[in-house]
């Protein structure tokens, strides 16, 4: 191994880390990677940029832009609307739920469909007195499976296509995906179907606690106050219905536990646990408190109470709730703080943001707007329905989003010149402006498939793929072809469960066209197995950003995907292998 190739793998061991450590955004670790890179000779400018020129991250951006365009409209909704109804038994609910998503998720980018299925799936639940944590993590795998079936159906399956024509080999066709993912799909929701109330937990048999999650409100002791002067247990804070005060934080000093004689004094901040419910009720002005200035909105403006869950692609991931700009972004409040179980403390300001937590939102008149158009936040609980869209529009960009498709597979249109035909149609019907555009982009998502590509090309250049490639293949010799394929499945699916897939196939794909070149084996099986890898993330919240939408919402823990999801990857794992050894003649 040169020198070169030892700087380029202590750079992959060091971003690897950073990325696992969550220490920086990931498209800020494959910057900086890149650009050591770049600093230490082992690429040139060109290629650095080069990857910012692919054709198939254009062609991601355009289908994010229309899929994201979709699902802001009524279309997809009213749709689901006729598919469920509150007369559905569990079992057919299920059956609906995991045939409509997973064949969707084929076509449209999932994560929007995971967004408008949530408050289903929290409606049917309370109605029926349903644990939701038996029907959220199904809703995420469900969307995972079918998002395998086609090139189009999730980023990670355009990612590894784009890749591999920038390495030099032939792009694969949208339905080659098809042939190990859409038994998966058909397989992993008989699994999902049988196993999911055996090994998902149902939290609470009573409705009441299993609904409502605790959350942590912050409450201010105004100088009017009655209770200003009184003990906790004359004033009575410490009998409040669905409530349970944690902390009295004072000018100098924090109480935790707030026992029942200490005084209540003008200015002190009262940290509540509660749920829901309680927590909108609360009648402030009666008792002479009040919500941070942060959570508060005119009286004349405020319409409703509605939980959010905060996206992975967050720009206010890592900032306080009071240095968020909240207010003006999106026209509400945060008010309440839910953190999939874990005990807050403090000022609820001083709290940063986390991918995955689920904050109760005093909504202004325009909140509903404004968090449509954004991939900040996913709605939990819908207070208030979305306004209706333009339909002929919605089905005219469906229709020939299908057209698209089919002129692509039979090779008369190049899906990337239908799809940029289609988003400036989108524009002139009105259904998205110019300015707004910008918000469907996910900019991390750009940089770091750019970034992979210059990061493939150190790997090609320094030497490090062919030496990683061999040794590789030294260790699954023994196996034959089944091991190798096998053997990449796993190691890619357990990067992504570290990191993210995107950043996963950077890094292994170009070893495995290296060994398929070294061996004379069909490339095609290893850019797909490579891909299933990367896209199949079922055993941690982490690798797929449907999981983590579900997190806090159904109040999971990383087990419970451990339990459940485990056993699926494996068996995704050895049905791709199988398949593509059966296809391929290997």
């Amino acid at each position: 191994m040169g020198f070169s190739a030892i700087i380029v793998l202590s750079v992959i061991v060091l971003m690897i880390l950073f990325l696992y450590k969550e220490t920086l955004r990931p498209s800020l670790i494959f910057l900086a990677a890149v650009m050591a890179l770049l600093l230490a000779g082992v690429i040139s400018p060109s290629e650095a940029l080069h990857g910012f020129g692919n054709e198939q991250l254009a062609l991601i951006v355009m289908l994010l832009i229309l899929s994201n365009t979709l699902g802001e409209t009524r279309l997809i909704q009213s749709i689901f609307q006729k598919i469920f109804s509150l007369r559905d038994s569990p079992r057919v609910f299920m059956i609906k739920m995991l045939a409509s998503v997973g064949l969707s998720s084929a076509f449209l980018n999932n994560t929007p469909l995971v967004a408008i299925m949530m408050p289903y799936v929290n409606a049917w639940t309370k109605a029926k007195n349903e644990p939701i944590s038996h029907y959220l993590i199904p809703l995420s795998f469900a969307s995972i499976l079918g998002g395998c079936v086609t090139l189009i159906g999730t980023s990670t399956n355009l990612i590894a296509n784009g890749l591999a024509i920038e390495y030099g080999e032939e792009g694969l066709q949208i339905f080659d995906f098809a042939y190990a993912a859409l038994p998966m799909l058909v397989i992993g929701s008989l699994y999902i179907l049988w196993f999911s109330k055996k090994l998902l937990p149902a939290h609470s048999d009573k409705k009441e606690e299993r609904i409502e999650r605790e959350y942590f409100v912050e409450i201010i002791v105004e100088e009017n106050s009655p209770l200003a002067g009184q003990t906790l247990e004359q004033a009575g804070l410490r009998n409040m219905k669905g409530l349970f005060l944690i902390e009295i934080i004072k000018r100098r000093a924090t109480i935790r536990p707030a026992s029942p004689d200490a005084k209540v004094r003008v200015g002190d901040k009262l940290i509540f646990a509660g749920d829901t419910k309680s927590i909108a009720e609360l009648n402030l002005p009666a008792l002479g408190l009040s919500l941070p200035s942060f959570s508060k909105l005119p009286e004349n403006d405020k319409e409703s109470v509605i939980e959010v869950v905060v996206s992975p692609n967050s720009i206010l991931i890592g900032q306080p709730i009071k240095d968020s700009d909240f207010r003006s972004l999106y026209n509400g409040a945060i008010m309440a703080v839910h953190r999939n179980g874990e005990r807050l403390s403090g000022k609820i300001g001083d709290l940063e943001l986390q991918a995955g937590d689920m904050l109760l939102v005093l909504a202004g008149r325009d909140f509903l707007n404004r968090l449509r158009r954004s991939t900040d936040f996913y709605l939990v609980s819908q207070v208030q329905d979305i306004p209706t869209e333009d339909q002929g529009g919605a089905w005219a960009l469906t229709i020939g989003l299908l057209i698209a498709i089919t002129l692509a597979i039979l090779d008369v249109v190049p899906l990337f010149t239908s799809t940029a035909f289609l988003v400036v149609a989108s524009i002139l019907m009105g259904m998205q402006k110019l300015g707004e555009m910008r918000k469907k982009i996910d900019f991390d998502l750009i940089i770091i498939i750019a970034m992979g590509l210059a990061l493939g090309k150190s790997m090609i250049n320094s030497g490090l793929a062919g030496s990683l490639a061999a040794s590789f293949s030294e260790v699954m010799d023994p196996f034959g072809s089944w091991g190798l394929l096998f053997g990449f499945f796993l190691l890619t699916n357990l990067l992504t469960a570290f990191m993210t897939s995107k950043a996963a196939i950077a890094i292994l794909l170009p070893i495995a066209i290296s060994i398929a070149h070294t061996k004379g084996l069909p490339v095609p099986a290893f850019i797909l197995i490579v891909a299933y890898g990367g896209a199949a993330s079922f055993s941690t919240p982490i690798g797929y950003q449907t999981n983590l939408m579900v997190y806090g919402p159904g109040g999971y823990t990383f087990s419970d995907y451990f339990r459940i999801g485990f056993p699926l990857t494996l068996i995704y794992g050895l049905v791709a292998t199988t398949v593509l050894i059966w296809l391929y003649g290997l």
